[in-house]
């Protein structure tokens, strides 16, 4: 990510102006005065180098990160349909006439796994897929289950596989997951990507107040490269424009990137809580006076005389009981009873027109004990869901995962052309260093504390804008001492 020139770079010099003609003693001692009283930079032609220099350093040295992220994102976006042909025997099987029930495929799996507890129940979704039983399973890596899939029409075990996440992914895309997420070096690494995300929205809007304020003598080269020979300004045009139409994609990539990062991720977490955007949670208590946030919403089927507590209707019963109650996605999960709770039934289906809602059924008898629908999430709750999805390339499906891919190529391409520039005008002055001091005190003041409350909110941008800062001071008192060198030599 780099960065536009105050002039046109490529354009030669032009030659000094020829020597004034010395004045005649003819010219007429009267004529009024031309002097003007000079005009006063805008705040534009002020904060232009600062932007500059911005842009120019803080893509220069956080673009390897952003690199890296790109890269590992195209990869994760890619694994969905790979982890459908790598792992085509565990999830697909030939359609049959009728379907074991769902009880029966659980006994299967537990027999083939006895050491495992099973947890939950993962019902075919469409013919010709299995049903996938996780376990708890002291052999599966930590924080995953391990899925045992059962053809639902022979009862035939077609593996065992880790399973990690609400998304079910396995192995492949596990291991993508935890390369764009952390490197594989767990909360260490997850400063990198909390550091590409917190600079990436920074980077996009000052690239895009540049680019739109840039001279150009044609409309179309603000949304199209340009033509011509190779040059530093063509490849600016590629840079630019290419984000343009990136913008949008990379800036709810890295609003939705900062939710669930470390540090940021609290403070987003905190202040959605305050505006009232808290995600609501199901009451998963057997007991029928279960309290919770949607307590009672199932009060009308509370039985009168509880079953026993031991009794349980089975996995079968409990599906039937959340189609009862409305659940009508062909994609759910089943959570067993477990710890005093009962069976929770949920929507899985991400895609647009998303099906969310869940249940939480009495494991005795069957009765609505809690439901919570995705439509009564407050808005902010939605949104935040949306964009959680819509990064991990769920919520519209091959679409969303194709837009993902074009995005993450973007992002490494124009890296690679923000490089290419900084390597045709290497030679020259650094660009727009000591801007800041050409800015008013009057716009300088707000604009530091501007900057002091994202950096708050935004820590790890905060802190490598201080360590940005360290180095300009650094550079300059270098820079300063340099010339006193060579003046005095």
């Amino acid at each position: 990510m780099t960065i536009d020139d105050p002039a046109r770079p490529d354009t030669p010099e032009a030659p000094p102006a020829a020597p004034a003609a010395p004045a005649t003693a003819t010219a007429p001692t009267t004529a009024p005065s031309t002097a003007t009283t000079p005009r006063r930079p805008g705040a534009w032609s002020a904060l232009r180098p600062l932007l500059l220099r911005l842009h120019f350093t803080a893509g220069l040295l956080t673009a390897p990160f952003l690199l890296v992220a790109a890269l590992s994102g195209l990869l994760y976006a890619l694994s969905y349909q790979a982890e459908k042909v790598v792992y085509a025997h565990e999830l697909e099987v030939p359609v049959g006439d009728t379907v074991l029930p769902l009880d029966r495929q659980t006994e299967i799996a537990r027999g083939a796994n006895p050491d495992g507890t099973v947890t939950a129940v993962w019902p075919a979704a469409e013919p010709g897929a299995t049903t996938r039983v996780l376990m708890a399973d002291p052999e599966a890596p930590e924080g995953t289950s391990m899925a045992v899939f059962v053809d639902p029409y022979t009862g035939e075990v077609r593996g065992q596989l880790p399973s990690y996440g609400s998304s079910g992914a396995l192995p492949l895309r596990t291991w993508i997951d935890g390369l764009h997420r952390d490197l594989h070096l767990g909360e260490p690494g997850r400063i990198y990507s909390e550091l590409a995300a917190s600079w990436l929205f920074v980077l996009v809007l000052g690239g895009l107040a540049l680019w739109f304020a840039r001279r150009r003598t044609k409309r179309r080269a603000l949304l199209l490269p340009e033509g011509g020979p190779k040059s530093r300004r063509r490849t600016l045009s590629w840079h630019g424009s290419v984000g343009l139409w990136a913008a949008l994609g990379l800036l709810l990539l890295s609003a939705t990137g900062l939710t669930w990062s470390q540090y940021a991720g609290e403070n987003i977490g905190t202040l959605q809580d305050r505006l009232g955007g808290a995600t609501p949670t199901l009451s998963a208590g057997a007991a029928g006076g279960a309290g919770g946030e949607h307590a009672g919403h199932g009060a009308g089927h509370q039985p009168a005389d509880p079953a026993p507590a031991t009794a349980d209707i089975g996995v079968d019963r409990a599906v039937d009981a959340a189609r009862a109650a409305g659940l009508d996605s062909a994609s759910i999960a089943v959570t067993l009873p477990a710890e005093g709770n009962g069976y929770v039934v949920k929507e899985t289906d991400k895609q647009f027109p998303v099906q969310l809602d869940s249940v939480a059924l009495n494991p005795a008898d069957g009765t609505v004990v809690d439901r919570l629908a995705f439509a009564d999430y407050p808005l902010l709750a939605q949104l935040t869901r949306i964009g959680i999805d819509a990064h991990m390339g769920v919520f519209l499906g091959l679409f969303n995962q194709l837009a993902l891919a074009v995005l993450a190529l973007a992002l490494a391409l124009m890296i690679l052309w923000g490089y290419r520039m900084w390597w045709l005008r290497r030679p020259r002055r650094p660009v727009g260093r000591g801007a800041w001091r050409k800015v008013p005190v009057t716009l300088l003041l707000p604009l530091a504390a501007a900057t002091a409350l994202v950096g708050w909110f935004v820590p790890l941008l905060g802190v490598s804008l201080l360590v940005l800062l360290a180095a300009e001071v650094v550079l300059a008192l270098v820079s300063r001492a340099r010339t006193k060198r060579t003046a005095a030599s």
